[in-house]
């Protein structure tokens, strides 16, 4: 006899002279059939009990539910009763495989994807995330890797990990440059800092990865893409909030939110049987996320907040104390808020930032320590490592010193809190945030001129500001008298400045 169900066969033998397929001819392979076919549905003991062994396991056919069909589609069953006719039902395992791609008319475990773009890295999780494509999906997988700057180590051999995985492909785009100058840049000349210490670096390179997946998926044909991103973790909302954004037609697979892989060995053992090769690499102690902007660490001891990081978990800078004995000058030029050059040399805006890396790396600048508030809800510590982007911010920030008045800086700063957490949130391609970018926009218009940092064991001194456009007037902020400016002036503004002050004070005393 021969059920079917979930796009599996069983095969049952039975030593009975009941007739299975006639009493229950109304078995449709669900769960309640499956249970009411073998024990009944009072769930006692009768002459027609049949000892059964339901053995379909999630380490071979995934879990949960479809985050495209919304049902789930595997579960686990084992039970016995004790009688003399037996029913054995069980999924031929070596054959498991082969049987569930080529059912239902090619259809997978949890439905039917025609292609999918999926975010990879090489690593574990990506490489065992292309066979379960395939299997639960009956998909073509097309891996996606972005080169934000991660390093040269990280792309090596990606075609071959990614085609022994079971992808069709692997596409590589350089975006360093467009990271650096449509997402970087924009939340450098805004100000963007998150609670108080963080530039952003995973959030800023989440959308233009996904960008660049979305415009992969329309060039290949594909109709869904897929990341490995957990579900405690920012990421996954930001990369999905920008999928949304710029092709809601795209089905987005999660596989972290659907299977049953719930650590490394789960997803060795699931590597094993579905012959990937896994990934031979020292096993990081920290969660490591590194592009251009910065690099971030997290996990191990720095989960207690009371633990101070060991020194050789930084890879970008040095400590300060080993930093060099003499401080480095460091003059930039910068054009309506942007960053243009180094020491007099103009540079594209990914060299330009290479090269901050390594003079603040070498000097100890950029390292924060900071404990924030994720989006979805809980406190997390992190160390982040950040020389360049550290030199950038702080040489936009004192050009503004010089070219913004008083009102505007205010103003700005206070937009510049939300600018940072639209990003953080992964609505960098939000209407709101738009249009705040084109406010920062006009009123860096004059923010140009050079500044001149002392880098020194850690710190960034400010040895000298310059712009055309400086609202800075020696002649009137000298100590000396001037013409334009005329101290007597002083006592009717304060009287005036000071009149709400005087007036409360009054009241208080009956006057």
């Amino acid at each position: 006899m021969q059920i079917t169900g979930l796009g599996i066969s069983h095969h049952c033998l039975c030593s009975s002279d009941v007739n299975p397929v006639s009493k229950y001819s109304n078995f449709t392979g669900k769960r309640d059939s499956v249970e009411n076919f073998c024990f009944g549905k009072s769930g006692k003991e009768h002459p027609e009990r049949m000892e059964a062994h339901i053995s379909i396991s999630h380490s071979q056919i995934g879990s949960r539910s479809s985050a495209v069909l919304g049902i789930p589609f595997a579960y686990q069953l084992r039970s016995q009763v004790r009688h003399p006719q037996k029913c054995v039902i069980s999924n031929a395992s070596n054959t498991f495989k082969d049987e569930v791609l080529s059912s239902s008319n090619g259809k997978g475990l949890r439905g039917k994807l025609n292609k999918v773009v999926l975010a990879y890295s090489g690593g574990l999780d990506t490489s065992v995330i292309v066979p379960w494509l395939k299997e639960n999906y009956g998909c073509e997988v097309v891996c996606f890797t972005a080169d934000v700057g991660q390093g040269d180590m990280e792309l090596d051999g990606l075609e071959k990990k990614a085609k022994a995985s079971g992808a069709s492909q692997l596409v590589v785009r350089d975006l360093k440059e467009e990271f650096v100058k449509d997402y970087i840049y924009p939340c450098v000349r805004a100000g963007a800092i998150y609670e108080r210490k963080y530039l952003l670096g995973t959030s800023m390179a989440r959308p233009v990865i996904a960008k660049a997946m979305v415009d992969v998926a329309k060039e290949v044909g594909a109709d869904a893409v897929s990341h490995g991103c957990t579900g405690k973790g920012n990421d996954q909302v930001r990369f999905e909030l920008s999928f949304f954004a710029l092709n809601p037609a795209l089905n987005v697979v999660v596989p972290w939110r659907e299977w049953d892989i719930m650590g490394r060995e789960d997803a060795i053992e699931y590597a094993k049987k579905h012959n990937v090769p896994v990934p031979v690499s020292r096993k990081s102690i920290y969660s490591r996320d590194r592009n251009l902007w910065h690099l971030s660490h997290e996990g191990d001891i720095l989960e207690d907040p009371a633990n101070e990081p060991n020194k050789d978990m930084y890879m970008m800078s040095v400590d300060p104390v080993d930093a060099p004995n003499e401080p480095e000058y460091v003059e930039m030029g910068i054009v309506s808020g942007v960053p243009v050059s180094v020491n007099g040399k103009e540079m594209t805006p990914a060299s330009l930032l290479s090269l901050l890396n390594d003079i603040g790396g070498k000097h100890g600048i950029g390292r924060i320590d900071m404990v924030e508030n994720r989006l979805v809800g809980m406190k997390s510590r992190g160390v982040y490592e950040t020389p360049g982007g550290t030199i950038l911010n702080a040489a936009v920030r004192e050009l503004e010193s010089l070219t913004l008045d008083r009102d505007t800086m205010q103003v700005k700063d206070s937009l510049a809190l939300k600018y940072a957490e639209l990003v953080y949130a992964g609505r960098w391609f939000d209407p709101l945030r738009e249009s705040m970018d084109a406010f920062m926009e006009k009123i860096t218009e004059t923010t140009t001129g050079s500044v001149t940092l002392k880098l020194y064991k850690g710190s960034i001194m400010v040895a000298s500001r310059t712009s055309p456009n400086s609202l800075y007037r020696e002649d009137i902020s000298s100590f000396e008298t001037g013409d334009i400016y005329n101290q007597a002036d002083a006592a009717g503004f304060i009287r005036l400045y000071g009149l709400p002050t005087r007036v409360r004070s009054m009241l208080e005393r009956g006057m």
